[in-house]
C-alpha cells in the first residue's frame, strides 16, 4: 500500500463529486478503505435512537467519508500536488508546485 500524502490537520480542496471546488480540513483519515473525512464536505443525514449523549435523537447532519482521490492538498491557498524526498536522513513532504517543504 502507497504512503498516505494527506494527513489529519490539511487543509485540502474537492477536485471531483457534489462538493467540487469547496475546501475545508481533514478530521480524520482511514488508511484501510483510502478515505477521509473533511469539516463540512459530503454532508450526509442520520437518524439517531435517543440516547444518553443524545437526549433527543432525531435527524444528525455529519460528514460522510471521501475518497483520497477526490481531493488535492492546499498550499498557500492554491492546490497542489504532494511528493515524498529526503532532507538529510528524514522523509519529508514538499509542494510540487512550489518546491517547499510542508512538514
Amino acid at each position: 500500500m502507497a504512503t498516505m500524502k494527506i494527513k489529519k490537520g490539511d487543509m485540502v480542496k474537492v477536485i471531483a463529486g457534489k462538493d467540487k471546488d469547496k475546501e475545508g480540513k481533514v478530521i480524520s483519515v482511514n488508511r484501510k478503505k483510502n478515505t477521509l473525512l473533511v469539516e463540512g464536505i459530503n454532508m450526509v443525514t442520520k437518524h439517531a435512537k435517543p440516547s444518553m449523549q443524545n437526549q433527543q435523537g432525531g435527524i444528525v447532519h455529519q460528514e460522510g467519508p471521501i475518497d483520497v482521490s477526490n481531493v488535492m492538498y492546499l498550499h498557500k491557498g492554491k492546490a497542489t500536488r504532494v511528493g515524498f524526498k529526503m532532507d538529510g536522513d528524514k522523509k519529508v513532504r514538499f509542494a510540487k508546485s512550489t518546491g517547499e517543504v510542508i512538514d
